[in-house]
């Protein structure tokens, strides 16, 4: 077979001159092979779109309203330094003070122009086996990535190694990059294979070895905790268990356990009270431990409080913490953190959850970096889950069965790899979002590549649409986008069933899908909509007059639809294929209408010097009054 395939623009896109079908081992066709990622850092030889423009760096949010407060502009990048620390006790504040930041950076409209810049040392692991040395940075890039989620574009993360490393890379339009001895790194999800199924093995994984002794499972009470509890007795044979929850309380999990010939002990201990803990493991030493526990307590970036990055930071950073530090001296078989892909994508309306988990993560590589057991499961969504990751359904993820769930554990919980994003990702979806996610652009590559090398941009091709209607038809139009994208966040079947004259919080908006239709609209449109654009406009026939006021729409005769031809010519330049004959022709024709372009704006500017040079100077000043709008 052949295939051919271009745009709704009739611009190829790619093209197979051949193509052979042949059969899959069935070890390489289970969801397993395809549900398990890392994120990886991938050399960028340069950097990649945008322009430096002029760049001031501040200590804190406070200097950078002071700036404001005094009637100065801001430049174009404000680049700001997330204070270095070892120590965990400095992960509450650095977080919270980076919080602030971003908090008053997104409030103030005169931030708008300008791009944050935060920059951090040893947030992140670049090469395999690198120290996480900077816990709290670590944790601050989590809390960051779902302000850039929900914001698109206004905020950037750079990890550096170095004093100034962070100055080359200012250009770059990634969302976040690494700089490690000069050379510059950016961040793509990728797949990974377990070893076994690369063999061919039957099984994803072989079940790994737990020890001898007890195994410690905190978070008992919850559906993962009880899940793996059940899995580590059925499947690695474990006889004895240590379940750990707030209130001791595990219900029917106690009895099946047992009557599967577990050795139980069922332990009330609050996790992120280290007293409690050392208590706990005095009693009870453990060959392993798997943690578990967590807590959500959601709200967008804007309206986050301390209160809720403590709530969700006791049972994830302060209990991983005793259990690493009262553990350090044991020799573990295990050390398991359940976190969740929140911290690796930033997931919208979670910031101090992703903030927790990114935690999670650095904390494995730390352990790992000081040859110690650990491993990070940053899990995806469960299907029939407790809530633990549920917004990622909004960017491309499908949940997984926990059976799914329990075979992928067992490829990886021992595996070589410090931190996993065990997934499953449905990347027609992700296609489909309205901006692909830098970090799924490895997985994409044909549709990033695709709008790259078309130049389509839809707010463009918004603007030329409404430019070709009526003046009276445009708000209609406009109207159509609106709920066009009302249906998409709300899951309804087309724009047609949505009533443009309720009001969005009756059609089931909240403050997250609020900010998901405002970045929807963002896109399709060109603007920086506000992030209360629901509250501020509350009906979509409302929000319709504010879009085509803001939009610059080009009359017909202008430039632009011009301009878009030549993008997609420019497309279809790309894709011929060199040679002599195609070369020559192809060049001949674009050299005779460059010269026929030229040729006649000579001939247009020399007529208009001619007619200026006959006219009354009540004629000049009529030319100039139409030019400059002076009647």
């Amino acid at each position: 077979m052949s295939l051919a395939v271009v745009d709704g623009a009739g611009a190829p896109v790619v093209s197979i001159d051949s193509l052979v079908l042949r059969p899959v081992s069935a070890a390489l066709s289970r969801q397993g092979w395809e549900s398990l990622f890392r994120l990886d850092w991938t050399p960028a030889s340069a950097p990649s779109g945008g322009t430096a423009g002029s760049v001031a760096e501040f200590a804190d949010w406070a200097a950078v309203r002071s700036e404001l407060d005094a009637g100065e502009l801001l430049p174009d990048n404000v680049v700001v330094r997330c204070a270095e620390s070892a120590d965990v006790a400095s992960v509450r504040p650095a977080v919270l003070s980076a919080l602030e930041l971003v908090q008053g950076w997104l409030a103030d409209d005169r931030c708008e122009a300008s791009r944050l810049v935060l920059v951090t040392r040893g947030a992140v692991a670049v090469e395999p086996g690198e120290d996480a040395a900077d816990l709290a940075a670590a944790a601050v890039w989590g809390l960051v990535r779902t302000a850039q989620s929900e914001n698109p574009g206004r905020i950037v993360l750079v990890d550096i190694d170095d004093e100034n490393a962070w100055k080359p890379v200012i250009t770059s339009s990634e969302p976040e990059l690494a700089v490690r001895a000069g050379e510059t790194f950016v961040s793509r999800l990728v797949r990974i294979r377990p070893a076994e199924a690369e063999s061919g093995s039957e099984s994803v994984s072989e079940a790994p070895a737990f020890g001898d002794g007890p195994v410690l499972v905190t978070g008992a009470s919850g559906m993962l905790g009880g899940l793996v509890a059940r899995h580590l007795v059925a499947r690695h044979g474990v006889r004895r268990l240590v379940l750990a929850s707030r209130r001791g309380q595990v219900g029917e999990l106690y009895d099946e356990l047992v009557g599967q010939g577990a050795e139980v002990t069922v332990a009330a201990c609050d996790v992120a009270d280290r007293d409690a803990v050392a208590a706990l493991l005095a009693e009870h030493p453990v060959t392993a431990v798997v943690h578990t526990a967590g807590v959500l307590d959601d709200g967008t970036i804007g309206s986050l409080t301390p209160d809720q990055v403590d709530t969700v930071f006791r049972p994830k950073v302060d209990a991983a913490w005793h259990l690493h530090e009262l553990t350090r001296e044991s020799d573990l078989t295990a050390f398991v953190l359940f976190s969740s892909a929140a911290g690796t994508l930033g997931n919208p309306g979670q910031g101090n959850y992703a903030a927790a988990n990114a935690f999670l993560d650095a904390l494995a590589r730390h352990r790992r970096a000081a040859g110690l057991p650990a491993t990070s499961l940053a899990w995806g969504l469960w299907a029939g889950g407790d809530g633990m990751g549920a917004r990622l359904a909004d960017t491309g993820t499908a949940g997984l069965a926990p059976e799914e769930g329990l075979e992928l554990f067992d490829a990886v919980a021992l595996g070589a790899d410090p931190v996993v994003v065990p997934m499953r990702l449905d990347l027609r979806a992700i296609r489909e979002l309205p901006q692909i996610p830098a970090v799924f652009s490895g997985l994409v590559r044909t549709t990033a590549r695709r709008a790259a090398e078309t130049g389509l941009d839809p707010a463009a091709a918004l603007r030329d649409r409404l430019a070709a209607l009526p003046a009276s038809e445009r708000s209609s139009a406009v109207l159509d986008v609106v709920c066009t994208h009302v249906a998409a966040v709300l899951a309804l079947p087309g724009a047609d069933v949505v009533d443009e004259r309720r009001a969005f919080t009756e059609l089931g908006f909240d403050s997250l899908t609020a900010v998901e239709l405002r970045n929807r609209l963002n896109a399709a449109t060109g603007l920086r909509l506000p992030a209360t654009l629901i509250f501020d406009y509350p009906t979509p026939l409302d929000l319709v007059g504010l879009v085509v006021d803001g939009l610059v729409i080009e009359e017909p005769g202008g430039v632009a639809p011009l301009l878009a031809e030549l993008s997609r010519i420019e497309a279809s330049l790309a894709s011929v294929k060199p040679g002599d004959d195609a070369d020559d022709q192809v060049g001949a024709r674009l050299s005779a209408l460059l010269g026929a372009w030229r040729d006649s704006r000579a001939d247009a500017a020399e007529s208009a010097s001619d007619d200026l040079d006959d006219a009354t100077d009540d004629e000049v000043f009529e030319l100039l009054g139409k030019e400059f709008g002076i009647s």
